[in-house]
């Protein structure tokens, strides 16, 4: 009697693309669990080093563009069409959501609409360039294939 190979231990290749997603979201929410107090440290050495940026925290913008990035990575960059971008818009959004509500929990946090807002929006410019460079390869891969 024949066994079959043990490739059961082995994840499924799709599985594996969304594990990206599932690490940034783990950082998210170790970094929105800690305190204010904890965050005042190193929130002002960034906002001197962009002063335009004192009533703006760019680190939204970052973690959900690289979320979206990783979103991405889960459908596949091959098949991130206009659906399944805003999809991915959609998902950050609502981990934003809940992340806004887990902050609600933490000593010195609040939660606070305009951070969501800023989830969107780093989003958003993720998608908008993953569409863009997506756009650029499959333009200049069909004009490869029209040189004779």
């Amino acid at each position: 009697m024949q066994t079959q190979a043990t490739s059961s231990s082995k994840p499924p290749r799709p599985l594996l693309r969304w594990l990206p997603a599932i690490l940034v979201m783990a950082a998210i929410f170790a970094l929105s669990s800690r305190t204010g107090g904890q965050l005042d440290t190193w929130l002002p050495w960034f906002q001197d080093l962009f002063p335009g940026l004192t009533s703006f925290n760019p680190v939204h913008y970052f973690a959900y563009f690289g979320l979206s990035v990783a979103f991405a990575i889960g459908f596949g960059f091959s098949r991130l069409n206009v659906s399944r971008g805003l999809a991915v818009i959609l998902l950050c959004v609502a981990y934003g959501a809940t992340d806004e509500w887990h902050q609600s929990f933490v000593p010195l946090r609040s939660p606070d609409v305009n951070d969501l807002l800023h989830d969107g929006i780093g989003a958003a410019a993720a998608v908008i360039l993953l569409w863009l460079w997506r756009f650029a390869r499959m333009r200049r891969g069909s004009r490869n294939y029209s040189r004779s």
